[in-house]
């Protein structure tokens, strides 16, 4: 019974830390992941590297080509992406 005193505030500190930390970082994987997962042509994007522009092609699930500045398009990989500031409409089937 008192080895289980002993390793009592350890679990609590490891119950504290799941909950504080990596629950809310598992969070924000997902709708990251979920937000990727989403872009689509039209969409505005910003990249961690700080490049902002518009998606005009999404290649492949792991891939898309970026419009920076008028005629200069780049490929950029889709984990990279760091915000979508600006989300598009679908088009609708008429």
């Amino acid at each position: 019974m008192q080895e289980l005193g002993q390793f009592l505030p350890l679990i609590l500190i490891f119950a504290i830390m799941y909950f504080l930390l990596i629950r809310p970082q598992q969070k924000k994987m997902k709708e990251h992941q979920a937000m990727v997962a989403a872009v689509r042509r039209g969409d505005q994007v910003v990249t961690q590297g700080g490049l902002i522009g518009k998606v005009t092609k999404v290649k492949d699930d792991n891939e898309i080509e970026v419009e920076l500045a008028e005629n200069v398009k780049v490929r950029v990989v889709k984990s990279t992406i760091a915000n979508v500031t600006s989300k598009t409409e679908p088009a609708k089937a008429e």
